[in-house]
This record gives structure tokens, C-alpha cells and sequence, in this order.
């Protein structure tokens, strides 16, 4: 099962949940309270911009409309970038490891 790490930031504690049935990363964050900021939950603002760190196979691969603000966002050269209220886990084995793109 996709087990999926939480990095925090700043004074914000790392959370992991096990996630047996993949599912929509946006719902695996609220129930952890994982330490991820979202506002408008639709991939209109970039507030979950988060760093993929490990386990990038385990997501589904970007809709058109979160690929269009990730091309506007800025973001480490060459790191995998996603939007946490977008993106899917796959179900299966493995590991993902997130944290939070701040500016």
C-alpha cells in the first residue's frame, strides 16, 4: 500500500498516513492535517504547490489544468512540482514523499 510522507516546514511537524486505496491527495492531507496550505482547492492559485521528493510514479500523471498553472508556477529546476489539491495517488506499493514549495 502507497504510503505517503508529509514533510513539514518551518515549525510544522512531518505527518505520514497509509493510503491502501490511493485516492485524491487533497483528502489524504485533510486527514493527517498534513502540513500543506490549500485555498481554493481547484489548481487556480498554486497555494498546495508541493515538491515531489520521492515516489512520483505512485500519482497519476497531471490534468491539463494543473499542468497549465504548474508551467506558470516557478519551482526548483528540475524537481518533480505538482498541485496537492490535483493530484491522485495510485493504489499499490511504494512510498511518496512530499513537502510544501514555499517562496
Amino acid at each position: 500500500m502507497p504510503k505517503i510522507h508529509f514533510e513539514g516546514a518551518g515549525l510544522a511537524r512531518d505527518k505520514t498516513v497509509d493510503a491502501p486505496e490511493g485516492g485524491e491527495l487533497v483528502d489524504l492531507c485533510d486527514q493527517v492535517l498534513a502540513p500543506i496550505a490549500f485555498s481554493c482547492r481547484s489548481a487556480s492559485c498554486g497555494t498546495c504547490h508541493i515538491t515531489v521528493l520521492e515516489g512520483a510514479e505512485l500519482l497519476m500523471p497531471p490534468s491539463p489544468e494543473e499542468a497549465e498553472l504548474l508551467a506558470l508556477l516557478q519551482g526548483p529546476e528540475g524537481a518533480v512540482r505538482r498541485l496537492a489539491c490535483q493530484a491522485r495517488v495510485r493504489p499499490g506499493e511504494g512510498q511518496l514523499r512530499v513537502r510544501p514549495l514555499l517562496d
